[in-house]
């Protein structure tokens, strides 16, 4: 529709605009960014008929407040929270209705920490490198959302799903159930004490209330101990890469992730759901790493 777009009424914390990153240009010295979590993104679109990666908005904690200049489709997932369309409740994980003019609130998260707001068309933000996504480390795409900004919408594709065809969305983990993370041993787990990373398995650390979009960071668990002495030189890094600074403590590279690093990395937790989570993960949240399967 020729002029859709929505304005920001209410940004939030922190609201990006999201998509699925652009991989690809390591070597430029580019991070991936992209959602968090990249499940909740695909579900959105999916509710809406949009491919796989269209660009959403990423809020963190207590949502966004939208107002529709002309009649769309949207839909709320991730963090679980209330949804209201100009003050009545409206459905959370599944295509709702905004005639225009109308304000969508999307409210403070229940649980987890971050909520995708879609629109059935995707934001069709200027793209940077091929993609609309938000990169908080380098500063590449669109700026972090404030009051009064339009967003535009992008033509719209397949109709949204209905009825029995919506999927169900899973919810983040809480705080008693935890985060157990799959892990990959290496490139540098030889960097470490044999008893050190046998004590690994069996530990429990704590989210830190300093994890961000670029790593979860851990606490409270027991200090990884090196085995030799001296620094790496920097080198590249992955997504999932669980590296470990000097206190000991693992950090867990999420999108935003720098492209090197020179502390050593003790294993790589795989894409996917586990990696998803993480990014849904409070802090206080226990966490656990197992080997990968």
């Amino acid at each position: 529709m020729a002029g859709a777009a929505l304005e920001v009424v209410r940004a939030g914390a922190l609201t990006t605009v999201q998509d699925l990153g652009r991989p690809g240009y390591a070597h430029l010295g580019v991070p991936r960014s992209g959602a968090l979590d990249a499940g909740a993104l695909g579900l959105a679109n999916r509710l809406l008929g949009n491919p796989a990666g269209a660009a959403a908005l990423e809020t963190t904690l207590d949502g966004v407040g939208l107002r529709a200049r002309v009649p769309v489709t949207v839909a709320v997932t991730g963090a679980p929270c209330a949804v209201r369309v100009s003050g009545r409740p409206a459905a959370w994980g599944a295509p709702v209705w905004l005639p225009a003019g109308a304000e969508l609130e999307v409210g403070r998260a229940e649980s987890g920490v971050r909520s995708y707001v879609a629109v059935r068309g995707g934001f069709a933000v200027p793209p940077v490198l091929g993609s609309r996504s938000t990169d908080l480390l380098s500063g590449l795409g669109p700026a972090v959302l404030v009051a009064g900004v339009v967003l535009p919408v992008g033509p719209a594709g397949a109709d949204p799903v209905r009825g029995a065809d919506v999927p169900r969305a899973p919810a983040p983990p809480g705080a008693r159930a935890g985060l157990v993370l799959p892990l990959r041993p290496g490139p540098r787990a030889d960097w470490f004490e044999p008893a050190s990373l046998a004590a690994l398995w069996r530990a429990e650390f704590r989210v830190s209330p300093a994890s961000n979009r670029v790593g979860l960071r851990t606490e409270a668990g027991p200090r990884l101990v090196r085995g030799r002495g001296g620094e790496l030189p920097s080198e590249g890094m992955v997504l999932g890469a669980v590296q470990v600074p000097p206190d000991g403590l693992p950090v867990v590279f999420l999108a935003d992730h720098p492209v090197t690093g020179g502390y050593p990395v003790v294993g790589v937790v795989p894409p996917g759901p586990a990696l998803d989570a993480a990014a849904q993960a409070r802090p206080g949240v226990p966490v656990r790493f197992v080997r990968a399967r």
